[in-house]
């Protein structure tokens, strides 16, 4: 599944020089034999759901509109409010992709399920605590019992790259798209998130809401020249309220691409991808660690010096991104139209949108109450928990932190010290 969005194990050393770079080409060897992507047991919400089908407890219902589509995301509560479209031929289906049947996404902060008009199936990418992002497709069939088919050949062709922070996980990609929908490849492209200026974003997709007049975005858009591929004709393509006279709506569940639930799903997929690079590293750090311990009769929970700074680079990122430092800012307000806005902010803290001057009131991901943050292994987990803790505290004001205004800071922990649970004993005090 594509946003556009849906080897050999390294020796200790060169993994070493590739880490802390996040956003570089270096891909995690997926075999390795702390990771072992293809053979572990996942727990996910695909698996969960088939599990609830195989006891009876869930029936996934099918329909001549949309197949198994609305059935599924009420078994996987993800919310109709969340559907953003894209046109650009970013998948596997391309040939069924166009401005006239986009590609329908929908997700929670645990899966995102993808939908095509006519698809022989319906796309899943669900995040597994420990082993990351999962890729299903569910038959389109209303014969027999729906079954989830996992994907790993097909869709990490596209889904462990530099944009995926080096592990299997999603991205939102922004393209150059014909009248078409095909992406003009030679014109380049953005991996986009909400460190992203609004000129780089969406292009491909299609935009609802309201985002002022100066504040242009890609979407909705296309290049009518190829011989000026990066010239998008923009007229008619800002501040969109309605996608009826586009393309035939009613065959949707819903009618909109909300603005929000784009930016939402933008911040959310980079922080997933991170928060599973910043796992599989410390877990390959600690294998590591174990045999040269075992070789050099040391204790078996000595860390040494590259270790820890293996681990703590990863830390550094996680922390930089969870509480938005770089942040591109909103120079104008942000509105969407399908009630995504309310609908998100109801599921739990640190969801209270701002939207004014940046995507939430409190710079503080909601993720870090997600399942994969709380599967960290406990190395990386308490590290993050500590330098989180001398950030909030005042401690730690210098450098990059130095952004978070005492009032921000004072409202971020407040919130986790009500709300998060497992914080360490010393957050307390």
């Amino acid at each position: 599944m594509k946003s556009g969005i849906l080897c050999a194990a390294l020796v200790a050393g060169a993994a070493v020089l590739a880490f802390g770079e996040y956003s570089g080409s270096y891909v995690v060897p997926l075999d390795h034999e702390a990771i072992q992507y293809a053979k572990l047991p996942v727990d996910d919400a695909a698996t969960r759901v088939a599990k609830a089908i195989a006891t009876g407890k869930v029936k996934l219902k099918f329909d001549d509109t949309t197949g198994y589509l609305r059935s599924l995301l009420d078994a996987m509560d993800v919310p109709v409010e969340s559907q953003v479209l894209v046109f650009s031929k970013t998948s596997f289906q391309a040939p069924r992709i166009g401005p006239g049947t986009p590609r329908a996404l929908y997700f929670n902060d645990k899966v995102a399920i993808g939908y095509v008009r006519s698809g022989d199936v319906l796309e899943i990418a669900a995040q597994d605590p420990k082993q990351g992002t999962i890729f299903y497709t569910l038959d389109q069939d209303p014969a027999g019992r729906p079954e989830f088919v996992r994907r790993d050949t097909a869709c990490l062709q596209c889904h462990a790259s530099g944009g995926t922070a080096g592990v299997p996980g999603l991205f939102v990609r922004s393209v150059y798209p014909e009248p078409t929908g095909m992406p003009l490849f030679h014109a380049g492209g953005f991996v986009t998130d909400h460190r992203s200026p609004f000129s780089e974003r969406w292009g491909g997709w299609y935009v609802t809401g309201k985002h002022g007049l100066k504040q242009v975005h890609m979407g909705n858009a296309f290049v009518r020249d190829r011989n000026a591929p990066d010239q998008l004709d923009r007229n008619g393509t800002q501040n969109v309220m309605s996608l009826e006279h586009r393309f035939d709506t009613g065959a949707y569940l819903s009618p909109h691409s909300d603005i929000v639930a784009l930016m939402v799903l933008e911040h959310q997929t980079r922080i997933a991808n991170v928060l599973t690079r910043l796992g599989w590293e410390t877990r390959m750090a600690l294998y590591s660690q174990a045999e040269m311990n075992r070789i050099l009769k040391r204790p078996e929970d000595e860390l040494s010096e590259s270790a820890e700074r293996r681990i703590g680079s990863g830390v550094e990122e996680l922390l930089g991104y969870m509480l938005f430092i770089d942040e591109a800012p909103l120079t104008e307000p942000v509105s969407g139209t399908s009630g995504f806005e309310k609908v998100f902010a109801s599921r739990g803290p640190l969801r209270e949108f701002d939207l004014k001057t940046r995507l939430f009131r409190l710079p503080c991901s909601f993720m870090i109450y997600s399942e994969s943050f709380d599967a960290l292994p406990v190395q990386a987990r308490d590290r993050v928990y500590r330098r989180l803790w001398q950030v909030l505290n005042g401690e730690d004001k210098t450098g990059k932190y130095s952004k978070l205004t005492a009032e921000e800071r004072k409202g971020i922990l407040d919130t986790l010290r009500k709300t998060k649970k497992g914080l360490p004993d010393y957050w307390k005090a």
